[in-house]
């Protein structure tokens, strides 16, 4: 066949398959009519831990599109974002 030889894998450069898993839930926030931009963005900062730039795209797209992702992770991991939102007046599930 060839003579390349395939490249060797370094088991200490291997991505950390727990990093990589989201556990299988999602945190949805849903567009309403009510807040602004401004607030959604903090809101998604503070509570989601997102940079401004990340925070922007997704109310973005929660105003484009009616819904965004905004979080992956476990359920007891997105409980309490779920529950700080609420308490903001905003529109969210975790869907499993």
């Amino acid at each position: 066949m060839s003579d390349i030889e395939q490249p060797r894998i370094n088991p200490q450069l291997e991505p950390d398959t727990a990093t990589l898993e989201d556990d299988g839930c999602k945190l949805m926030l849903y567009n309403d009519d009510v807040h602004t931009f401004d607030y959604v963005i903090k809101a998604l900062v503070d509570i989601c831990r997102h940079t401004v730039d990340q925070a922007e795209q997704c109310a973005i797209l929660v105003h484009c599109r009616g819904k965004c992702v905004v979080k992956n992770g476990s359920y007891d991991t997105l409980l309490p974002m779920h529950t700080s939102l609420l308490n903001k007046q905003l529109t969210s599930e975790i869907i499993h």
